[in-house]
């Protein structure tokens, strides 16, 4: 049995009085705007300075705590500063599980031998990080990160491959655009279609669009596509046999909304938050690897996850995910990957 997910949207308005702003960061907030082009009226400055302090202030003592051995990760200001946490997730992180879905099972090879650590960006089966932007489209980022590895693996060659594509043409197989979508359903757009342009030639607009698919520019194709076994060895198996696999987790928590992997720290910087679900999936994402910090009886295991909200969030665009701790944010939940 296999979990659909389905993404919507929501608008969510703040409408509380905004306090007095911290005067000391006025610097760090006009900084902070001009990075991330923030332009806001009157009206709205004061409300979104107060969420900013705040998320600010909820970041240092995370940080404080770390730095007391409380925390095996760091948080960091970003590009979702302004938003509350109710706010993030339903712009960004609304994908619902509706149903179950029956499907094909990938097995392994019964002798495959798996390694202690995996990284498929080493062998060049990932591009570079991408930014979904202000579109709820992260299923269709997750889907072309696994396609772009097995084309990768088929052909040598890296293709960037259309999310745009997906985003404007795949609604008959239940997908919704910037309102949301499922990777399965992506890959049987794929399938059905007999073909996905590539990214040069569909560019991402972050918006809806009529569809312009181009036969001609087709970069990828689709045979079928297979679940992963909903255990964390299963995924293991898979992602070091098959390559990058597209998967779901839980994003939902501040930790996750402002992750950021420390450098140079005795720390390792594996996202772990005991509040993270294993069910309550909201976000689609790429895993491209895994491996260990220190001695590999340390119980340091993470899973190396490529999102798509750009580089300036976690790592350079990517996590590093607690493994083999049951199922954590749901990593093993949902895993599938395409056939080409």
């Amino acid at each position: 049995m296999h979990p659909s997910l389905f993404l919507a949207a929501l608008c969510l308005g703040i409408t509380t009085a905004a306090p007095q702003p911290d005067q000391s960061l006025d610097a760090h907030w006009s900084r902070w705007k001009a990075a991330h082009g923030k332009l806001y009226d009157e009206d709205e400055e004061g409300e979104r300075r107060s969420v900013w302090e705040r998320n600010m202030k909820m970041i240092e003592l995370h940080n404080q705590e770390y730095s007391q051995g409380k925390h095996s990760f760091m948080m960091a200001m970003n590009a979702f500063g302004d938003l509350t946490s109710e706010e993030f997730k339903q712009v960004l992180n609304d994908l619902k599980i509706q149903k179950h879905e029956e499907g094909n099972v990938f097995q392994a090879p019964l002798f495959a031998e798996i390694p202690s650590s995996v990284d498929w960006r080493e062998k060049g089966y990932v591009t570079p990080v991408k930014d979904q932007g202000q579109c709820q489209s992260c299923w269709a980022f997750s889907a072309t990160g696994a396609l772009e590895g097995q084309m990768f693996r088929k052909t040598g060659k890296l293709v960037s491959l259309s999310e745009q594509n997906l985003v404007d043409c795949s609604r008959s197989q239940g997908n919704e655009g910037c309102r949301g979508g499922l990777m399965d359903y992506a890959f049987q757009y794929v399938k059905d279609n007999g073909g996905l342009d590539s990214e040069e030639s569909y560019p991402y607009l972050a918006r809806n669009e009529s569809c312009k698919y181009r036969p001609e520019k087709s970069a990828a194709n689709v045979t079928t596509f297979w679940h992963v076994l909903n255990k964390e060895d299963g995924l293991m198996t898979t992602v070091a046999t098959v390559g990058p696999v597209s998967a779901a987790v839980d994003s939902s928590l501040d930790s996750f909304q402002f992750y950021k992997k420390a450098l140079n720290f005795t720390f390792p910087g594996i996202y772990y938050d005991p509040n993270c679900s294993s069910e309550s999936l909201n976000h689609g994402v790429l895993v491209v690897g895994y491996g260990f910090e220190g001695a590999e009886s340390d119980n340091k295991k993470y899973w190396i996850v490529k999102n798509s909200w750009g580089t300036n969030w976690g790592t350079q665009g990517y996590m590093l995910l607690a493994k083999d701790r049951d199922n954590h944010c749901g990593i093993a939940t949902m895993a599938s990957f395409p056939v080409v």
